[in-house]
């Protein structure tokens, strides 16, 4: 039986809401800001006016960044139901469309294809059955000019003019052991205890120790206690407690055989670019995919 809604009783914009939903999932409005393409004060004043027609404080300033007030903790629900609402509008929309099907090929890293995008794509292929999704898994760039891929995940923006790309984040790369591994090093206070770990190597060691030196761990080669060129053979050794890895805060803070080796140390911080050839905006299929994969990823 459908419910018919009384109108009058929604006061606020909508876009206001989703102002309020961004800024809590990146954590601050300049982070928002980027996310959403606009200019941070414009944000800003979406978020304040917000706050203004619901008649409740949504965030609180801690440092550079923003906090939910317990007020704001009981919308958030409400705000991600909506933004998954207008996502599963979007993509019915472009359902409509009888050229929606056929194959999509995505590239990603190794660590991505295989511990982010598994669920992502499982709603996508709810969502849109005709849609064939082939994934390239590689830490090497794929060439989207010639066609070894239609959509690509990147750590870098495309200099291309022939591309098209989208910025969607700016992640965060954190070391993650075992319980009983973190355990096994003693007391854990200051960067520098980090030294007493045994580091799992993943492509370029020395720039790894490098970036890690460069926030405070004291570490040298001989810290590289075992090494690979895999992402998702090195989170298994991790969780194996051979050592610490690091991964992407959002995978490594979902999986609960592990845990941050120090919580409050500053990640390391990179970029995640969404790129696809400029031919994307005559293809309701790829576009399809590519603002699922936007979506889901920001």
């Amino acid at each position: 039986m459908h419910i018919r809604m009384d109108w009058r009783t929604i006061t606020f914009d909508w876009n206001r809401a989703r102002a309020f939903l961004v800024t809590a999932e990146e954590g601050s409005l300049s982070a928002a800001a980027r996310a959403l393409g606009l200019a941070q004060p414009t944000l800003g004043r979406q978020v304040d006016a917000l706050e203004q027609e619901l008649g409740v404080v949504l965030f609180e300033r801690v440092g550079r960044g923003l906090r939910l007030t317990p007020a704001g903790h009981e919308l958030i629900a409400a705000a991600r139901a909506m933004g998954e609402a207008a996502q599963r509008l979007s993509i019915a929309a472009y359902g409509q469309n009888e050229s929606i099907e056929g194959r999509v090929v995505i590239s990603a890293s190794d660590a991505y294809s295989g511990l982010l995008l598994p669920p992502i794509l499982a709603r996508l292929k709810a969502a849109e059955p005709r849609i064939t999704i082939e994934i390239v898994a590689s830490n090497d760039a794929s060439d989207l000019l010639r066609r070894e891929a239609d959509i690509a995940i990147r750590n870098f923006r495309p200099t291309e003019p022939d591309l098209v790309a989208r910025r969607l984040r700016d992640a965060g790369a954190r070391l993650y052991g075992t319980p009983a591994y973190l355990e096994s090093l003693g007391a854990l206070r200051k960067p520098a205890d980090l030294g007493r770990a045994g580091l799992i190597g993943i492509g370029n060691d020395e720039a790894l120790i490098q970036g890690l030196n460069a926030i405070g761990i004291g570490l040298t080669m001989s810290s590289i206690a075992l090494s690979c060129d895999n992402f998702l053979v090195m989170w298994a050794m991790v969780k194996q407690g051979l050592g610490l890895g690091i991964i992407d805060d959002r995978i490594g803070d979902a999986d609960p055989q592990v845990a941050r080796a120090l919580p409050d140390l500053a990640p390391l911080i990179f970029p995640v670019w969404l790129v696809a050839h400029r031919e994307i905006h005559n293809s309701p299929r790829l576009r399809l995919v590519f603002d699922a994969l936007a979506a889901a990823l920001t």
